[in-house]
């Protein structure tokens, strides 16, 4: 699997493009802000082709330029449907911001279990509510992959205060991922790359985060 990370925008949110080596096929994750002109040129250089849009959740430092690429490139967005309505209307999460965003429909609905096709890869969806309700994680077993989203940082987890966190539902999400191969690669919506093994607190994530 072809993997770069973009770290973009106010809150160096990164934007990933994973790709299919064998048939160049591509697909974007959650496109932040200022992303484009980096991520058009890693496409061009290495000759990819972008074939959809993949959104972890919808706050807004995710999902800004999602418009802009679907406009230039027409390809599906995907989305939880819990996770939706701020897609479409950015701000009725009542998160704070200060950058016109331009909202977007999606075009397909994933849920938890459905696989998406890129090339020769395949990504299960796992859905792991708490940050937002329609949260998810991308996971490549065959790549020993998970794009994390804003659900398992380095050493941490996503804020669970927000307006439409569910904290009740970030521990079985964070058991989910617990229970992922210790080898996994794990990429996440802010900060550097870990594994799922170098988080050994997983298993007791409530007990160390249930006051964040």
């Amino acid at each position: 699997m072809i993997i770069q990370a973009f770290p973009s925008g106010p809150f160096a949110t990164n934007a990933y493009v994973i790709a299919c080596p064998q048939t160049k096929k591509a697909a974007l994750i959650d496109p932040a802000p200022e992303c484009s002109y980096a991520v058009e040129r890693f496409l061009q250089k290495n000759q990819l082709t972008l074939d959809k849009i993949l959104l972890t959740h919808s706050h807004w430092d995710h999902i800004a330029e999602t418009a802009l690429f679907k406009e230039k490139y027409a390809i599906p967005i995907y989305i939880h449907p819990l996770d939706q309505s701020n897609l479409e209307q950015p701000g009725s999460d009542g998160l704070p911001c200060w950058i016109s965003i331009q909202g977007v429909k999606p075009d397909i609905l994933f849920k938890e279990g459905d696989l998406i096709p890129l090339g020769n890869l395949q990504l299960e969806v796992i859905h792991t509510p708490g940050h937002t309700p329609g949260g998810v994680c991308f996971y490549c077993p065959k790549e020993n992959v998970l794009l994390s989203g804003d659900t398992l940082f380095q050493g941490t987890i996503g804020n669970i205060s927000f307006p439409t966190a569910r904290p009740e539902l970030m521990w079985p999400s964070l058991a989910k991922l617990a229970k992922l191969p210790p080898a996994t690669r794990v990429f996440p919506g802010h900060g550097p790359a870990t594994t799922i093994g170098a988080e050994s607190w997983l298993a007791n994530a409530r007990s160390i985060f249930g006051n964040y």
